[in-house]
């Protein structure tokens, strides 16, 4: 592997977020019944005319601006011509030499080190059908097509071949994914296919300049695919070279049950999409004062949010830069601060257990049952010495498993700490008695015996006697 250099480039396409298609009225809602979304424009049928969705213009506008690429003054549409059946009208209308924004840059952080990567270009599309393979009909496949999709506003990001591994290849698309949510144009629902992604790969000798012979990697919905699918076509490419053969320039498609790539079609030559202006579209000329307008309104992004926690929360930079990664977390956090100004303790929390519990139910933050209030009233009870830490967790799986508030929680279970200090002495002088070895141990400097011997006061008050008590009154009694 030493002997190779990786080089990445990934084309990203966005679906936004507007209420109907990019050149007609039908909506843009995902899901209802198969070729119910649809109308003469986005079906292609003869004599209609597409009419520009002012807000997908916008919308492409503020990506280019996030995403610190020049808008263009002059921009137009193209038609890509090829044959796809879910391709109504055998041609994508889409840009090619003219697009909407070029010339951007993000950065991304692996490791603790970052690395700027290069946007080529964000150009405006619509989107195509979706095939529904049925089964066999008399031992023979066949396939449906639902042309919902058909037309819906898209936005692809083309990246610089600036990628060294698949590790930057999924940190680039995390870091892009948030932008885009910050900005509000997309869901970005890779479940839904509202983000996804083709991977161009190549690898060339250490030290080489020259690009090698690159596969085209299609439709990776998920960061983990993407990141596996890289892996292993950089091995097939290495071991390709390695034994004297030559890698072809292809298309491919990543088999998650087998883990591996499969080739889907050859590429050897440049495909031609005859491009042509389309003639149905008027060239688009951006005022400037619109552009200023987009650019003065854009929200915080996530760079920018991850600075002011750091500067106004004290937070360190880890903690930042993980709660900012997803709008919605970043959000909810916000909310518990206004409940609870301990900022470092409402991290630990949703980076923590929050987080921990989300992912063992397969969950988004918008879906959590815990309000940001529940959080914070639930750090407060744990301030007063109302609950334990321990107590804390189990009050704050309860929260999560039912949405009730923790006061409830704690009254309901009896989970009240026991602070009573003739309670606590009963408790360890029952304990003391009860392990004398233990007892000996310590009195010889054996310091683990304490934590033996509070963790047997605790089961003895299951869990509810205050820790810090415990400690205090067993070293006086062994003093």
């Amino acid at each position: 592997m030493a002997k190779y250099e990786t080089v990445i480039g990934l084309e990203v396409h966005v679906e936004l977020k507007t209420l109907t298609k990019i050149f007609c009225p039908s909506s843009t809602t995902f899901g209802g019944d198969p070729n119910t979304h649809v109308c003469p424009v986005c079906l292609g049928l003869p004599g209609v005319l597409p009419v520009m969705n002012k807000k997908v213009l916008e919308y492409a506008i503020r990506v280019g601006l996030a995403l610190n690429c020049q808008i263009a003054a002059f921009s137009k549409f193209d038609r890509k011509n090829y044959y796809y059946p879910d391709l109504p009208k055998n041609y994508q209308i889409s840009q090619y030499d003219l697009p909407i924004a070029e010339h951007g840059h993000l950065n991304v952080e692996l490791d603790g080190v970052e690395k700027r990567v290069g946007i080529t270009r964000v150009h405006m599309e619509e989107d195509a059908g979706k095939l529904v393979h049925q089964g066999t009909i008399s031992t023979t496949p066949y396939t449906l097509v639902d042309y919902n999709r058909t037309g819906v506003p898209l936005v692809e990001i083309v990246s610089d071949p600036d990628l060294r591994s698949p590790e930057e290849a999924r940190a680039y698309l995390e870091k892009l994914k948030a932008i885009i949510q910050y900005t509000g144009v997309s869901d970005c629902k890779m479940e839904e296919g509202s983000l996804r992604c083709d991977a161009n790969i190549s690898v060339r000798p250490a030290g080489s300049t020259t690009l090698g012979t690159k596969a085209e990697i299609k439709n990776m919905n998920s960061f983990k695919a993407l990141q596996r699918a890289l892996h292993y076509e950089v091995e097939r490419q290495i071991e390709v070279l390695e034994e004297g053969g030559r890698v072809v320039q292809e298309t491919r498609t990543w088999d998650e049950a087998k883990g591996v790539t499969l080739s889907m079609r050859s590429k050897e030559h440049a495909h031609d999409y005859r491009y042509l202006p389309d003639p149905d579209l008027v060239p688009m000329v951006i005022d400037r004062g619109w552009v200023e307008e987009i650019r003065s309104a854009l929200p915080e992004l996530p760079d920018q949010r991850k600075d002011r926690y750091v500067r106004e929360y004290g937070l360190p930079e880890y903690d930042a830069a993980v709660i900012t990664s997803s709008k919605e977390m970043a959000d909810y956090f916000e909310r518990c601060l206004s409940g609870y100004a301990n900022a470092k303790s409402v991290s630990n929390w949703v980076m923590g257990d929050l987080t921990r519990l989300l992912n063992a139910g397969g969950m988004e933050i918008t879906r959590c049952r815990i309000a940001p209030d529940q959080l914070a009233g639930m750090l407060r009870l744990l301030d007063s010495g109302t609950i334990s830490g321990k107590i804390a967790k189990t009050v704050f799986e309860e929260m999560f498993e039912t949405g009730k508030d923790p006061d409830s929680i704690v009254k309901e279970k009896g989970l009240v700490q026991i602070s009573d200090q003739g309670a606590i002495e009963a408790a360890v002088d029952q304990a003391l008695a009860a392990n004398p070895k233990v007892v000996e141990d310590f009195r010889a400097g054996k310091e683990k015996a304490l934590g033996f011997l509070v963790g047997q006061v605790m089961k003895v008050t299951r869990g509810k006697a205050n820790p810090e008590m415990v400690n205090s009154i067993i070293r006086e009694k062994l003093r």
